[in-house]
């Protein structure tokens, strides 16, 4: 039985889920020592606010309306977590989702508004205009050997400010913010499949199941496929690689690029629903890229794990709107959330940590065991004497 247990604590999966949880358990306990800092009085409602989320509404219906607004507020980030995942896996870290996100926003909703694309063409556009930006970051980083990290982080802010002005032209005359998808086109909103009747909301659309089918698509290629094999060996040692055959240039091109396409095919499931309009004079990066960073880790890098990574973070977030701004001001949900999602990011720290403590109550066995056995043959020993 203790033998079964030591198995079962060192599970790469269950280590991952038991550190996702401390992280969660230390995100929540500091912000509610941030509320207790603020104003004692309401910290305990606060915090248990910001984890009811819809549970906080009185009927059943509204309850679903709002877990329905959760999802759809969570597919996006399902796919930016995947994106960031993807090529972490092949050794590089993606934080340029966050610009090909924004790229992907940006032309979906103008192939949307300018060109008067249906849903799916709007998709391909905004995936396609995300791999081709990803696909930058990767020719730099295999033929001029700029770091990703580097080459994404100017990216995102070269993204936004193309986007804006791209998006000037399909504006609201009296707001700076695009115009509503639904009075213009229609065909551009993507399908529902009755799903906007089963939640009462009618932003619930495809995006929901198709980020869960992409997760699933992104497991069986890295984990199921030669294709995934080769990259993830990229991802190990690029100069074995090259060394066994394998093109590593080639291989960290394709990985950007797809990296990129997902995060972009991530932003059409959000703009395409119609819940929100870009905002033309945004001077900040949309943060879902960024969060995607988060939900990739707090899943332990793994696509079936950031599902249930990128909905607890979303929830958290939408669950700060419940806060008494009486008691708080408006920012102070975003503050909290922020900790939380910063936690995230220490999981495989907390993995590290509890590796090394069961090395350690191994080795010690081991000790007592040995120590034993020598006290029992010593003690034969005497006895044959």
């Amino acid at each position: 039985m203790d033998k079964n247990k030591k198995s079962f604590f060192k599970n790469e999966g269950v280590q991952a889920v038991i550190a996702s949880l401390i992280c969660v358990v230390l995100g929540l306990l500091i912000g509610f020592i941030v509320l207790l800092c603020i104003n004692p009085a309401g910290a305990g409602k606060a915090i248990v606010d910001m984890m009811k989320n819809f549970f906080a509404y009185k009927t059943s219906s509204l309850q679903l309306k709002y877990f329905g607004s959760t999802l759809v507020k969570s597919a996006p980030l399902v796919l930016c977590s995947l994106s960031i995942l993807f090529c972490y896996k092949v050794g590089l870290f993606n934080i340029g989702a966050a610009g090909q996100y924004t790229i992907g926003a940006g032309f979906a909703l103008y192939a949307a508004l300018a060109w008067n694309l249906p849903w799916w063409l709007c998709i391909i556009v905004a995936a396609f205009s995300g791999a081709v930006l990803g696909t930058i970051s990767g020719i730099l980083k295999a033929y001029c050997n700029v770091n990703e990290v580097i080459s994404g982080i100017m990216l995102n802010w070269i993204s936004l400010y193309c986007m804006n002005m791209l998006l000037e032209s399909v504006k609201e005359e009296t707001s700076p913010y695009t115009k509503n998808l639904a009075a213009v086109n229609r065909k551009a909103i993507l399908p529902t499949l009755g799903l906007d009747k089963v939640f009462g909301n009618k932003y619930v659309t495809i995006a929901i199941p198709l980020a869960i089918i992409m997760a699933v698509i992104v497991w069986i290629v890295l984990e199921k496929t030669k294709f995934g094999y080769e990259l993830k060996a990229t991802g190990f040692n690029r100069h074995a690689a090259k060394y066994c055959g394998m093109a590593e240039k080639r291989n960290m091109i394709i990985t950007l690029s797809i990296g990129g396409a997902i995060a972009g095919f991530g932003a059409a499931m959000f703009y395409l629903t119609g819940i929100e309009q870009w905002n033309c004079s945004q001077s900040s990066v949309p943060g879902m890229g960024f969060n995607g960073i988060a939900a990739a880790f707090l899943g332990g890098l793994n696509p079936i794990g950031s599902i249930f990574s990128s909905y607890f973070i979303q929830h958290i977030t939408e669950g700060g709107a419940n806060v008494d701004l009486r008691v708080y001001s408006r920012q102070i949900a975003d503050l909290v959330s922020a900790i939380i999602i910063y936690l995230c990011g220490f999981v495989f720290f907390m993995k590290y940590v509890m590796k090394k403590m069961i090395a350690k109550r191994e080795e010690a066995a081991k000790l007592a065991t040995e120590k034993e056995t020598a006290e029992e043959d010593k003690n034969e020993g005497g006895e044959n004497k």
